[in-house]
This record gives structure tokens, sequence and C-alpha cells, in this order.
């Protein structure tokens, strides 16, 4: 019988652009401060891309972080997939794009458009080729430059988003004592739609000076509403991918949650039974990276020593859409 293959994280990147917005650098514009952005979301800074930076460069970036943590070169990816809602360009996918870059002239190349669960999104179609045998590894990516579609005069939503990019290697492994993906869960609800959209710049409506003098090809959010479907729609995934791990909540030895908004994090974690010194946190350092976000908290676990190998973590996202998903894997 043939073994099916376990995929598994061989190597992970980051990459954000220098540039850094405070809380400061809104109050005067925005009526606001520090205190009540802290306050409702728990950040005080994210980082934001300059001219220069591209979605395809950081992305470039942070492959080439996590190539090298997998000893692996461009042209042994048979894939690259790439989570993001705001490609460099419409056509062709920011994804053929970073190909070009890398030199990975072996892989298939597609970007996934599921907003904030697009690196997870992406994580679980890869998994779904490797187990097929299409590939032994795959490049996911998750990567934004939200600055570009941020209305900096709409308060509701100006302070929330930051840029940045976060890659992995998915490898495919035949061992189960080396780990690996246990369990992934996505879902997404589209009557929820215009909660937290962009109603203007696609083919409904293409770019024209109406659009831009009425500012609808920026994102517009309904927070009340969106917090709360968040919250439902996490602890959902959170549920399903323990179960389907065929593991206990109690088992979980880290979370590494999407980074929305921190009151969001407490209410999932606390739902889980997750004690918040077991729950992954860094949306004060960058926001809301929408796809980059899980890969860069899982980074700074990593760098701050906080996962060694053999411990299980729960990865969990929501976004526009509505997108949601969860994920186990053994480190």
């Amino acid at each position: 019988m043939i073994q099916r293959p376990i995929a598994r994280i061989s190597g992970l990147g980051v990459a954000v652009p220098s540039g850094i917005r405070t809380n400061a650098d809104w109050e005067a514009a925005l009526d606001t401060s520090d205190q009540w952005i802290v306050e409702r979301t728990g950040i005080r800074e994210r980082r934001w891309a300059g001219p220069e930076d591209t979605v395809a460069s950081l992305s470039k970036t942070a492959a080439d972080l996590a190539l090298e943590q997998a000893g692996i070169g461009p042209m042994d990816l048979g894939g690259i997939i790439l989570g993001t809602a705001t490609p460099d360009r419409l056509l062709p996918s920011t994804a053929c794009d970073l190909q070009a870059l890398l030199g990975a002239e072996n892989a298939a190349a597609f970007d996934i458009a599921a907003a904030c669960p697009g690196w997870l999104y992406s994580l679980t179609v890869a998994e779904g080729l490797i187990a097929a045998g299409q590939a032994e590894h795959i490049l996911v990516v998750g990567a934004e430059k939200l600055s570009t579609i941020t209305d900096e005069t709409d308060r509701s939503t100006a302070i929330l988003f930051g840029d940045g990019a976060g890659a992995t290697v998915i490898s495919a492994y035949r061992n189960e004592a080396n780990g690996g993906i246990l369990s992934t869960f996505i879902r997404s609800d589209g009557r929820l739609a215009s909660l937290l959209y962009r109603p203007g710049g696609g083919s409904t409506r293409p770019f024209s000076q109406e659009v831009l003098d009425d500012r609808s090809h920026f994102m517009k959010m309904a927070g009340r509403e969106v917090f709360k479907a968040a919250v439902r729609a996490m602890t959902q995934a959170c549920d399903e991918a323990i179960q389907r791990a065929g593991v206990a909540a109690e088992d979980i030895d880290l979370m590494v949650p999407h980074q929305a908004n921190i009151r969001i994090i407490e209410a999932t974690a606390k739902h889980t039974g997750m004690p918040m010194d077991k729950v992954m946190v860094n949306i004060d350092r960058f926001g809301n990276t929408s796809a980059a976000s899980i890969p860069l908290a899982f980074d700074q676990a990593i760098n701050e020593g906080r996962l060694e190998r053999g411990m299980l973590i729960l990865l969990v996202t929501f976004g526009a859409g509505f997108t949601w998903g969860s994920s186990v894997v053994r480190w």
C-alpha cells in the first residue's frame, strides 16, 4: 500500500516594510487618541509600505528566508500559492510575479482571494496537493499592502490595518514522528459580504472618477456586526480543528490567532479554554495584516522561544467574505 504523504511546515520567513505608523499619527486627523485605539483594538503601531514596496517584493524577501530554513531552492518548488486581498495588479496573479522573482520555473503559481484567511486557505490547498502527490514542496504565502485600500479619513478602518508578508514552505514527509498538519477546516458565508468589502474598483464598478470621488475603492466595514460574526466563526473553527485532529483543547500548547482585534482574540481564547499566556498576540506591533497575520505571529512565537518541536499549535482566522478557518499543527 502506498503511504499518503504528510504535509509539514518545513520553513518560515517574514518581511515587513520599514515605514511605521503609530497611533499618534492618527490622533489629529481622525479625532482619536492612543488610549482609545489601544483599549478597543490592542494596536499601538503598524507597518506602512512605501512606493518601493510591493506585495511581490515583500513576498520574495519572506520566501527567501523560508526556503533557506527548509533547506531547498526555488527550483525544488512544485507550487506557489499566494493568499492576498491586495494583489499588485489584477492580471496576472501576484504569485506568478513572485515565481519570476524567485526563479521557481518548476512551480505552478496562483493567488487565492480569501481576505484574512488567505494564508490558511492556501495552506489547506497545499496540503491537498501534497496528499495527492502533486508536489514535494509548495510555497504558501500570505502578503498584503492594505495601506493601498485603507481610507485614511475613515476612523473605523484607518487605525486597524498594516502591511507585511509571511511565507511558509510546506513539504511532504512520510514519518509521523516529524510532526505535520493534523487538521484543517475552512468555511465561508457570502451572505454577509457587504459588512466588510470594497464597493468599487472591480468589474461591476470599474475605476472611474466617480469611484475615486466617492472613495468606494477603499474598504468599508460595519465594525460591530463584523466583531460578532468573527467571534462566532472563530470559536466554531477552533472546535472543528481540534475535533478533526483528534486532540483535546487542553492538549494545545499555543494558539496563534489572526490578529484583527484583541477583544476578538480574548473571546476566542475564552471559548476554547485557552489562558492568554498560551495565546500568541502581536497585534500591538503590526495591526491587522490580513493574510500575513498568522505567519507574522507564528514567526515571532518561534523567535521568542515559545515553540518547541512536538508542540501542538492551533491556528484560527476570520475575514471578509465572510471566510474563516483553522488548523492544528504539530510543530
